[in-house]
């Protein structure tokens, strides 16, 4: 058996036992199918990950930069209380559309909402509000701007809060000190700012899986 083969195995037996798709989630996979979006959202595990990982930390409010068609929006959007909030920014007005519906159909559109736009422009925007800071960070966006989107987390956010920054391996050319790949430059940038950050404390993990080989990074916010 084929090692990918038996990742996607393993993801599914995981999936079957850990991280049921309910009808909503089924239906977003399904719309963003229809819809054309690209086939990168985050696995059921993974969005179960996020999911637990805001419910430990008691989040009441959430950042996620890069929504596509937001299934992983309604993982992190059912770990808030029913007054808290979800602000995720999308480039592609498409995808916007698709994820708001597919939130709306979740029920979920009370807590999370979609700001359509470059997130470098939809950043300082939000900061202007002032809002609370939020207690996580999602970052799944284009990966040159990986560095900027970490350090507008850390503006957002306070001592405790949490930043995780997926798609980190890209198939091992993270490693690539040599490479002008703008994925594989934007996604060193932001590991070596979590590692050289005062406040930030962080690691990364390789991951394997129905999605290939990669892994996230994950920064908890210092005082």
């Amino acid at each position: 058996m084929s090692g990918s083969q038996v990742w996607d195995d393993v993801d599914d037996y995981f999936n079957s036992h850990l991280a049921h798709d309910d009808e909503a989630l089924q239906a977003a996979v399904r719309e963003n199918g229809i819809a054309g979006l690209p086939d990168i959202a985050v696995t059921a595990t993974q969005g179960k990950f996020l999911h637990l990982l805001a419910q430990v930390l008691g989040a009441r409010s959430i950042l996620e930069i890069g929504t596509l068609g937001g299934y992983s929006t309604i993982w992190l959007a059912r770990a808030l209380p029913e007054d808290g909030r979800l602000v995720s920014l999308e480039y592609n007005a498409k995808h916007a559309e698709v994820a708001v519906r597919n939130i709306a159909r979740a029920g979920l559109d009370r807590i999370a909402e979609v700001r359509v736009g470059p997130a470098l422009e939809s950043l300082p925007k939000l900061a202007d509000e002032n809002p609370p800071p939020f207690d996580l960070v999602f970052i799944d966006a284009d990966k040159a701007n990986n560095a900027h989107y970490v350090e507008w987390a850390l503006r957002l956010t306070r001592a405790g809060s949490v930043i995780v920054l997926d798609n980190v391996v890209r198939g091992g050319r993270v490693v690539d000190a040599d490479s002008a790949e703008p994925d594989v430059v934007g996604t060193r940038a932001a590991i070596e700012l979590i590692a050289t950050h005062p406040r930030l404390d962080g690691t990364a993990l390789q991951t394997v899986g129905s999605k290939g080989y990669d892994g996230f990074a994950l920064a908890r916010v210092l005082a």
